[in-house]
């Protein structure tokens, strides 16, 4: 059901972003009690998140034989809002549609599915992945964990609430790059003991581009 809460949950959820990842650097990951209890307030909200609380809903079924645009994006952003310290938006992935594998190059970022299923192929440890929906929780990436990775939208659309800290900036060294996977080396890595894969970076794929649509929901003010 909507909230009638005074303040909407997502300018909570803005707000505690802010707080949360003002004055954040990346030596502060891990070893600092009091990022790692806003962190865990954030996370808090934005486990209660719905689809709903954005006036947003999955798209009707179209049929078959209804013909598809070529110049129809395969995912769309609704921009929300963005400070120097993050910023908050919605991706929207078509049915099968997904966002290659790219980084996020000294940033923090957490994702929290609003309906659907996403698959978060984490190519940062290259050996994990993760299904997430509605329910779930949210992924959490930071400048040394998780921070490579690739989303499908799993057996019909999905969106996602994304919030990235700090936000890209190509002019800071904060650009976003593409990759693929090459075969594994043959050999063992000798910090993780994982065997080794190669990166190769790539330009964007020219199957994979981003719309952009309004925001439909409660304004947020920063």
């Amino acid at each position: 059901m909507p909230r009638n809460n005074k303040t909407s949950l997502i300018q909570k959820i803005a707000s505690q972003a802010y707080v949360t990842f003002t004055n954040c650097s990346t030596s502060a990951i891990g070893d600092n009690k009091a990022f790692l209890e806003q962190q865990a307030e954030l996370v808090t909200l934005l486990s209660d998140i719905r689809a709903a609380d954005l006036k947003i809903a999955p798209p009707k079924k179209v049929s078959i034989s209804s013909p598809q645009s070529s110049a129809v994006p395969p995912v769309t952003y609704m921009h929300i809002c963005e400070t120097d310290v993050f910023s908050m938006g919605v991706f929207l992935l078509k049915s099968g549609a997904s966002i290659p594998l790219h980084d996020h190059p000294g940033m923090n970022g957490m994702l929290k599915v609003l309906y659907g299923k996403g698959e978060d192929v984490r190519r940062a440890v290259l050996r994990s992945s993760g299904q997430f929906s509605h329910q779930s929780g949210p992924c959490i990436l930071t400048p040394l964990k998780d921070n490579l990775h690739e989303i499908d939208a799993v057996d019909g659309p999905a969106a996602f609430l994304d919030i990235l800290a700090p936000p890209y900036d190509p002019d800071n060294g904060r650009d976003c790059h593409y990759y693929k996977v090459l075969q594994t080396a043959g050999k063992k890595s000798e910090q993780s003991g994982e065997d080794e894969t190669w990166l190769l970076e790539i330009p964007q794929p020219d199957d994979f581009w981003c719309g952009g649509e309004p925001y439909p929901g409660p304004e947020v003010s920063m």
